[in-house]
């Protein structure tokens, strides 16, 4: 394992880490979102969806583990690629390339550990049930155990907790739209041609899955979906 240890330490190391890892994270938030959206098609889908997920027992909780491992690992290597960034480049360029882009590149790590306490605290949101175990409860009282759907849009239906998932979106849409692009770069997909259309191509994306997140947080309140009696 020192080899590997070394590696990650390198300055390629760490960018191919990110890669890799961002890689990962981003297939799981794709993923993630293509079934939650099934939230708008009503109780049978979302609950049929859980059920789903919760019959694959231990497995699941592997697949949660290893995922919260990479986006911690993802974390950490941002940052140690931070710190050794700030300190071969102890002085600021003059001027930023554009305002947006520089302020999403300079909020990476700050942008990432956001949304890393967000998925902390959507773990214990609606996962174990520790910030809010009445509503939990509505998903423990379904058939089987899984009325995932009333679960779900007692919980959207308080405004502050619709607010704390929309405004996470945005940082995610911010981290996302640059980290895309890193790693287009990263692939050695840089050059002129074709950076301009990965710029719009990045923010399309992260449009799209932090916009269709934000819509199923403000899907009660906006009346596209019902609150479960």
């Amino acid at each position: 394992m020192t080899w590997l240890c070394d590696f990650w330490r390198s300055s390629i190391g760490g960018k191919v880490t990110m890669a890799v890892t961002g890689l990962l994270l981003f297939g799981f938030v794709v993923a993630h979102l293509l079934g939650n959206l099934q939230l708008l098609k009503g109780p049978d889908a979302i609950n049929a969806y859980a059920k789903m997920l919760h019959d694959l027992g231990p497995l699941l909780w592997v697949a949660r583990i290893g995922l919260l491992a990479i986006f911690v690992l993802h974390v950490v290597t941002a940052i140690r690629l931070s710190r050794a960034n700030k300190a071969a480049r102890p002085v600021a360029y003059s001027k930023n390339a554009t305002m947006q882009a520089s302020f999403a590149s300079r909020s990476m790590v700050l942008s990432g550990m956001t949304v890393l306490v967000f998925v902390i605290y959507h773990l214990l949101h609606f996962t174990l049930g520790v910030t809010n175990p009445t509503h939990h409860a509505k998903k423990l009282a379904g058939a089987q155990g899984h009325d995932v759907y009333a679960m779900v849009t007692t919980s959207f239906a308080d405004p502050l907790i619709v607010g704390a998932y929309v405004l996470s979106q945005v940082v995610l849409f911010l981290h996302l739209s640059h980290g895309i692009q890193s790693l287009a770069q990263t692939l050695g997909l840089h050059h002129g041609r074709y950076t301009p259309m990965i710029k719009k191509l990045s923010f399309l994306l992260a449009a799209l899955i932090a916009g269709g997140n934000a819509l199923l947080s403000l899907s009660v309140l906006l009346g596209i979906v019902k609150v479960a009696a």
